[in-house]
């Protein structure tokens, strides 16, 4: 099996060596970038299976760096690195096209298992396939057959994380975990609105799964 390649967006020397050799040392194939112009000219020249992107580099935004990688075709998921905790900005990553969050000091053992997590997630082109529908993350979007339904990210990961288990009920406090930051407070109403929504949308395609209620747990899909 080819070892995962991991591109490391880090502006801070000590941080980048420690990563590097981290991963190296887990079996990945890691490389690192000093700020937004070396991510592109990395990006050209070989695309990574994941990219750990610090917001607070010394030339851009990494939720700006995240978003422009989305619009030129990058499936790669993107691990943020931050010092702000604040949901506001957690949010803001996600919107960008994040995929995780990570605050600043973290262990590198959590950093391992979400990088691992999320590279399971993607699979080799980042799509998930399953109960007949397609979710493509670099559209946002899900698909039947030949048509499609625009998600918005808190859609697409709550989506996502039903159809990991088609058949299966999913208890809600796994549904916040999957689609909202770590931490945040989520009523069961707020998950009802979003399920509304997506099954609203799901009626539009042909063919597509329902999702049901599977009253005092949660919800299933197919």
């Amino acid at each position: 099996m080819t070892e995962p390649r991991v591109l490391i967006v880090e502006d801070d020397p000590e941080l980048q060596e420690v990563l590097c050799r981290g991963l190296r040392e887990e079996g990945f194939q890691a490389e690192a970038a000093i700020s937004g112009t070396a991510l592109f000219e990395r990006i050209e020249h070989a695309a990574p299976d994941a990219l750990v992107i610090d917001i607070g580099l010394p030339d851009a935004d990494g939720r700006d760096l995240c978003q422009a990688l989305r619009a030129r075709g990058v499936r790669a998921p993107v691990l943020f690195l931050t010092a702000r905790d604040a949901l506001v900005d957690r949010l803001a990553g996600f919107d960008a096209g994040g995929d995780d969050y990570l605050t600043k000091p973290f262990a590198f053992a959590e950093l391992l298992a979400r990088l691992r997590a999320l590279l399971r997630r993607a699979g080799a082109d980042g799509a998930l396939e399953a109960a007949g529908l397609r979710l493509d993350p670099v559209s946002h979007s899900v698909g039947s057959g030949d048509d499609a339904a625009q998600l918005t990210p808190t859609e697409f990961r709550l989506l996502g994380r039903l159809l990991l288990r088609p058949g299966e009920a999913v208890r809600r406090r796994e549904l916040v975990r999957a689609a909202w930051p770590h931490g945040a407070r989520v009523r069961d109403n707020t998950i009802d609105a979003y399920i509304a929504r997506l099954r609203r949308k799901l009626r539009d395609l042909p063919s597509a799964p329902e999702i049901t209620t599977v009253h005092g747990v949660g919800y299933r899909i197919g």
